[in-house]
């Protein structure tokens, strides 16, 4: 399960009503932002093909300027990750 953190650039203007659309796609968690307009958001998306379409919806939104992912973490399914472990040649 591929979990991001992204940096969304806005006008500062817009901040309030750029949030409320953010928080409208599933999977965008906002955690913090400046009186610059940046805005800093966690995505979260069950496989590396939904990260991208997230973010290119992001970058879509009307009032986003600019939105860049900062880290990717892969986080692998337990049960999945036992069953490849024990699984020998």
């Amino acid at each position: 399960m591929p979990i991001g953190g992204a940096v969304i650039a806005i006008r500062p203007a817009d901040m309030e009503t750029a949030t409320t659309q953010l928080l409208a796609l599933a999977g965008v968690e906002i955690h913090g932002a400046d009186q610059r307009g940046n805005i800093v958001a966690v995505l979260e998306t069950q496989t590396c093909d939904e990260m991208e379409r997230l973010l290119t919806a992001i970058n879509e939104c009307p009032l986003v300027l600019h939105a860049g992912l900062t880290y990717l973490n892969m986080e692998e399914d337990r049960k999945s990750t036992r069953l490849n472990s024990s699984h020998t040649d």
